[in-house]
């Protein structure tokens, strides 16, 4: 399992897209498993979002899960990829790393800290 967080200047829903068209059109085996969507009061939103994509060196696929936010002023993004590995040791050759990272690689012109 690997995990970051980081802050962009540009809507969830704008984050939510580029992410997408980075992960499933950026690749052969990646796709959207699910995305739900939370408005709150005052025009806040978090976006919920699971991809999987096929990892040789994993072998196996892998889930990513996205949150974005717009609760704290400027676009909240964490990442979480799992499912690497096989059997009881989950060793899957930084595959769960790379796909964490794969939303900062596609947001990296908006990333602020």
């Amino acid at each position: 399992m690997a995990d970051t967080t980081f802050y962009v200047n540009i809507t969830p829903h704008q984050a939510a897209q580029a992410i997408e068209a980075f992960i499933v059109n950026g690749s052969v085996t990646g796709e959207v498993i699910d995305r739900y969507v939370l408005t709150a009061p005052g025009g806040y939103s978090c976006i919920t979002a699971v991809f999987e994509k096929h990892f040789m060196r994993a072998g196996n696929r892998l889930t990513l899960t996205v949150v974005l936010d717009d609760f704290s002023g400027y676009t909240r993004v964490h990442t979480v990829g799992g499912g690497g590995g096989e059997g009881l040791f989950r060793f899957d050759w930084g595959a769960s790393r790379s796909f964490a990272d794969a939303p900062q690689q596609a947001l990296a012109p908006y990333i602020v800290r």
